[in-house]
Parts: structure tokens; C-alpha cells; sequence
């Protein structure tokens, strides 16, 4: 415990002193090594000592970074081919005989931080399948190429200076490795929470994301529950939908009391009532009115922030219900959806129209589904925010 408090002590001093950083230190782009100077003033007065600043003269750009950060086609599949390409029998069985084997860690995860625990077991099975793959990439290097390149410097410089205070520490060495991106260790944790959110969970006076496994279960419980985790409360419930109800009501966002839901013909996947428990859910339909649909309460809003992508999200939430017991969810049988070239061209369509959706690459994101809905209930079609023939059709004929 006593480690963790000199985590949290050293991220508050460490947030205090980049807010009073000059702006112009958070220019990407440029010179690489005077970009790195700047890097390095930001970093000597939030603190960081000699072997921080040594770490990052040496640290050098990465082109395959670069590569991996523009090629991340995995989430132009749907939900249903992702998940069940992730939720795997290996992933299912190997939680569950860790769920078993560190079940006294756990049972204090969930009482210090309110995170049951196969919430915990589900992240820590996706990210690193229980760290057995945990990544080769120089962090350091990487954070500092995704740093000085211009697409998403926001996102990653602020994670250079506490990867350099936990090298500084000695919390990690310089050379560590992990994921492309910068994370680090068995579920993937961004420096910036290594430092704020670790968690002694065996007692060894370190916090070692990398080996120590009740480390990596109360560290990920923590970061959890900053994130805004309610306490015995649920994530997701799989449900039946009627063939037609007012779709233009569901969505993540729209939380509605459960009694709203089977006022409308919303079931149990058996088709049992639901049961009011008090609390208000959107309808998720990641696949449309016709796919696999879900009831997401607030705690699933805590799944997006550990991952942006609704697919990635929902497939954890899953996973997670799985391990507590859940069976498999139903496919259904949604309407054929895009394929990357139609689906680029309905962004584009959507994007003249005046909506925001990112960048056109071919992925349902969630600005994505959110202009389809608008333009389904224009169109006068049912307004689920899945993608069909149909509807890039109906645009096209409106043009």
C-alpha cells in the first residue's frame, strides 16, 4: 500500500506540473531530436530525474509503430465475427481456472474497488490472454513516435513523461516492451495509469504489471473503478427483441426503466418478462434490429473508456457475462450488412451530408451509427444504426 500511495503522490505532482507546461511543448512534428528537447524540459519539471531524461535521449523512432498505427483493420468486423473470434474455449476455460486460482485476490479486488471479479478476468484474458502476449514493442520509442507523428499526438504525448517517471523510479526499466501503442503489461495499462492506479497486490513492495498477477488483478480493478464502475450493479444482459417496436428509441445512450422495455415486447432471451431491478438501460443493437441485442446499463460506459470501439467494447462486456456464467449469446440473423469499399462510400455520402464521422475508413464507429440513425429516420426506415444495402441505396437515389 505504501507503494501505491508514491504512485498516486508522484501522478499528482506529475499532473500538476505538465498543466503549468508552456503550450508550445506540445508541438508534434518537426526536427525529431529538437522535438525531443522539448520532451525533455516538460519532463525535467514534472520531476523526472537523470535516468528518465537519459531513457529518452536515447530513444529513437519506430517506422513500424507508424505501420501499426495505420492498420488497424481488425474493427472493420462485425460484432458477431469479432466475438466470437475472441471469446475463445481457451480464453473461457483458462478464466475460469484463473478466477479460481487467484479467487482470494479477486474477492479483495471487488471489496476494495466494487469490480466483480470476472470483469477483471475478461480484460486480462483479451488484452494479453492472462499475459502470455504482452507485446515486443520498445515503449518508450513507440510513445515517442506516436508522439512526434501529427495524427494523434494528443493521445500519446501525455503518456511520455509518466513512462519516463516510472523508468526514473526504477518502477520499470528503460527498455521495457509492450504493446504498439505504449501500453504495458498483462492488461495493457497506459503509463499514466501504471503510475496513478498501481496497486502492491502481492506485497513485494513493487508494483510489476508484467509478472505479478495479483499486481495486474487489483491494479486493473483500481483503474476500473476510476473510471467510474458502480458497485454490484450490472454491465450487459442479452435480450429478445419484437419484430417491430419504436426503434427509434433504442440505442446505448437512451436509458430507459427496464418496465419501458417489456412495455414494448423486450424479453428475456427465453422470452420470460424482464425483471425491474430499478435501474435505467439502453438497447444495443450492434448488428441491427434483426442481430444480437443487449440491455447496456451506465457500467458499460466504463468498457468505452477503456476502449473507443463499441465492438471491442461490447465483445469485453461479453466475455465478462460469460465468465459469470451467461451462455452464449444468439447470432440472430441481421440483414446483410457493408462490405469496406461500400461502407467508405456511405461515409463519404454521410460526410457531404454534413455529418462528422471521423475518418472515412470503412469501420462502424460510433459517429458512424449515429449519422446512419439520423439519416434511417429520415429516410423513413427502421432506425437501428446498422448499415444496409438498402439504406446506401436510398442515399444514393436522394442525392
Amino acid at each position: 500500500m505504501a507503494m501505491r500511495l508514491r504512485l498516486e503522490i508522484l501522478a499528482a505532482l506529475l499532473l500538476a506540473a505538465t498543466a503549468a507546461t508552456p503550450a508550445v511543448a506540445q508541438q508534434c512534428g518537426g526536427d525529431f531530436e529538437a522535438w525531443k528537447q522539448g520532451v525533455a524540459a516538460e519532463a525535467r519539471n514534472a520531476g523526472v530525474g537523470t535516468a528518465g531524461l537519459e531513457a529518452l535521449e536515447k530513444a529513437t523512432a519506430d517506422k513500424k509503430v507508424l505501420a501499426r498505427d495505420r492498420a488497424q483493420g481488425v474493427f472493420t468486423q462485425t460484432f458477431v465475427e469479432f466475438s466470437n473470434r475472441m471469446i475463445s474455449a481457451y480464453r473461457l476455460k483458462q478464466g475460469a481456472a484463473n478466477l479460481k486460482k487467484y479467487a482470494d485476490v479477486f474477492a479483495r479486488a471487488d471489496q476494495e474497488f466494487g469490480v466483480q471479479p470476472p470483469i477483471i478476468a475478461a480484460f486480462w484474458a483479451l488484452e494479453t490472454d492472462f499475459g502470455a502476449v504482452q507485446g515486443d514493442f520498445h515503449t518508450l520509442n513507440a510513445l515517442v513516435t506516436l508522439s512526434h507523428d501529427c495524427r494523434r499526438p494528443q493521445l500519446f504525448r501525455p503518456q511520455i513523461t509518466p513512462l519516463l517517471t516510472l523508468i526514473d523510479r526504477g518502477v520499470v526499466p528503460a527498455d521495457v516492451t509492450g504493446a504498439w501503442a505504449g501500453e504495458i503489461g498483462q492488461t495493457q495499462m497506459l503509463p499514466s495509469d501504471y503510475l496513478g492506479r498501481g496497486v502492491d497486490g502481492d506485497g513485494d513492495g513493487l508494483v510489476d504489471l508484467r509478472s505479478s498477477a495479483p499486481d495486474v488483478i487489483m491494479t486493473t480493478a483500481n483503474k476500473i473503478m476510476s473510471r467510474g464502475w458502480k458497485r454490484d450493479q450490472p454491465w450487459i444482459e442479452e435480450v429478445r427483441v419484437p419484430d417491430d417496436m419504436p426503434w427509434d428509441q433504442t440505442g446505448r445512450t437512451n436509458r430507459l426503466p427496464l418496465t419501458q422495455w417489456a412495455q414494448w415486447g423486450v424479453t428475456n432471451p427465453n422470452g420470460t418478462p424482464l425483471v425491474d431491478n430499478d435501474l435505467k438501460a439502453g438497447l444495443a443493437l450492434p448488428m441491427g434490429r434483426k442481430g444480437p441485442a443487449f440491455l447496456v446499463y451506465d457500467n458499460f460506459d466504463v468498457y468505452l473508456e477503456w476502449n473507443q470501439s463499441f465492438t471491442y467494447a461490447l465483445t469485453a462486456a461479453n466475455l465478462a457475462a460469460r465468465l459469470a456464467g451467461a451462455p452464449q449469446f444468439d447470432p440472430r440473423n441481421p440483414e446483410p450488412g457493408l462490405n469496406g469499399d461500400q461502407m467508405r462510400a456511405l461515409q463519404t455520402k454521410l460526410e457531404a451530408k454534413g455529418y462528422d464521422v471521423g475518418t472515412v475508413d470503412g469501420i462502424l464507429g460510433t459517429n458512424t451509427r449515429e449519422a446512419i440513425r439520423k439519416e434511417q429516420m429520415r429516410l423513413g426506415l427502421p432506425v437501428d444504426g446498422w448499415p444496409t444495402p438498402e439504406l446506401l441505396a436510398k442515399l444514393q437515389v436522394s442525392e
